[in-house]
């Protein structure tokens, strides 16, 4: 079948010198990619470093080997069109059909998926011509990752960054797996929940949990690559955030709690994967609590933390809300797992064995999936990717 084949768009911004790291992630995890950089992205990368990069000429114009048809043989052979950096002015083209260089004609044959990374200055992402150019692209079925927030070009900062390399490689990963254009969550808001909230008892000491946050954000990534727009609730990671998400950290529970009932408002899902602490110290000492030398400590009273899981299921924001929680368990897991759906309420339930050296932290695992009306979804031991994709399956399958 040979190495998928990746057409890497380039367009004329700044941030053209970070595709190169995109380039040589794609290359190096056996892809066969062909760069075609717009005339002005030469300006800030020079043919030679593409073509040396990709073992590929890296032309920009229809004209040359015309006896090749490149304007419609590149597209037609691929796998996967990738944009990165998409200019305002790449998007304006894509979505209105032009076709005067061959980046362009490659956007008008191509069949497969086409993934757009935006990277603008925040004042142009956010005019409303754009914002129509992508919500177009969007509704035609191309995943258009939304800009990072960070330093632009001078000394602005906002909103239009091109996302980490490595994370829009990510999303060219997932996309290419499941093999098809059709991005069954465009126009879909969707709110995830991730990583382990933390309760503080002192400023140096708090009550938590060994949660990585890496299936909340496996999540994310499938949800940008079929289209979502993605609020990611990050609670206590240390991870490269998501292209495409928007990213909201919080610490304790109470703080989760506040920013999921914000987001959820106009969403069409919520995927609660994050591990909620139960409880928390009912006092906070101001400062550090001291050793005291022969006597013990004393106790720790604990009061519940609010139940965000059942909150949002008893009280959907829109109708039609799709809601899913998970349940970490470490003995008998679905017994625990078909009651704690009945108590919470949610549409599906992602039931998992978790223990010192099972999921937390780890790239894989392996759930059974419980859906309010009795079914139940096995899914076998894999990436936390394969796993995220079948609650998105089934998260998809509601909202149709």
């Amino acid at each position: 079948m040979g190495n998928p084949k990746v057409v890497l768009g380039v367009s004329g911004g700044i941030a053209a010198y970070k595709a190169c790291e995109l380039l040589r992630r794609l290359t190096e995890s056996g892809h066969d990619v062909r760069v075609v950089p717009t005339a002005s992205a030469l300006n800030f990368v020079g043919e030679a470093t593409w073509a040396a990069l990709s073992g590929h000429p890296a032309g920009t114009e229809v004209w040359e080997t015309v006896h090749e048809v490149p304007h419609v043989r590149i597209g037609q052979a691929a796998d996967l069109v990738v944009v990165a950096p998409a200019t305002a002015d790449m998007l304006a083209k894509a979505a209105h059909g032009l076709a005067d260089d061959l980046l362009t004609n490659t956007l008008l044959t191509a069949r497969c998926p086409v993934v757009f990374a935006p990277a603008m200055h925040t004042e142009m992402w956010e005019h409303p011509a754009t914002r129509e150019n992508v919500a177009t692209l969007r509704r035609r079925g191309a995943v258009v990752i939304e800009p990072a927030v960070g330093r632009l070009t001078g000394k602005d900062t906002g909103k239009g960054r091109l996302p980490d390399p490595e994370e829009i490689f990510e999303v060219c990963r997932a996309v290419l797996a499941r093999g098809t254009a059709d991005a069954d969550l465009a126009g879909r808001h969707v709110v995830i929940s991730a990583g382990g909230t933390r309760e503080p008892l002192d400023p140096v000491r708090f009550l938590g949990n060994r949660s990585s946050g890496k299936q909340g954000y496996a999540l994310a990534r499938t949800a940008v690559a079929r289209g979502a727009r993605v609020t990611l609730v990050a609670a206590n990671t240390a991870l490269p955030d998501p292209a495409g998400a928007d990213v909201v950290r919080v610490g304790t529970a109470v703080q989760l709690r506040e920013a999921v009932l914000k987001a959820a408002a106009d969403a069409d899902a919520v995927v609660m994967a994050a591990a909620v602490a139960d409880f928390r110290p009912a006092e906070y000492a101001a400062g550090k609590i001291k050793k005291q030398e022969g006597r013990d400590p004393a106790p720790v009273a604990l009061v519940r933390n609010p139940d965000v899981l059942a909150e949002v299921s008893a009280d959907r924001a829109r109708e039609g809300q799709v809601v899913v929680g998970f349940a970490a368990e470490t003995d008998d897991v679905l017994a625990h797992g078909r009651a704690k759906l009945r108590r919470k309420g949610c549409d599906l339930l992602v039931v998992n064995e978790v223990g010192e050296d099972k999921t937390f932290g780890s790239e894989e695992n392996e759930a059974v999936i419980l859906a309010s009306d009795g079914a139940e979804l096995p899914v076998p031991y894999g990436p936390k990717e394969t796993l995220a994709d079948v609650v998105w399956d089934q998260v998809a399958a509601r909202l149709a």
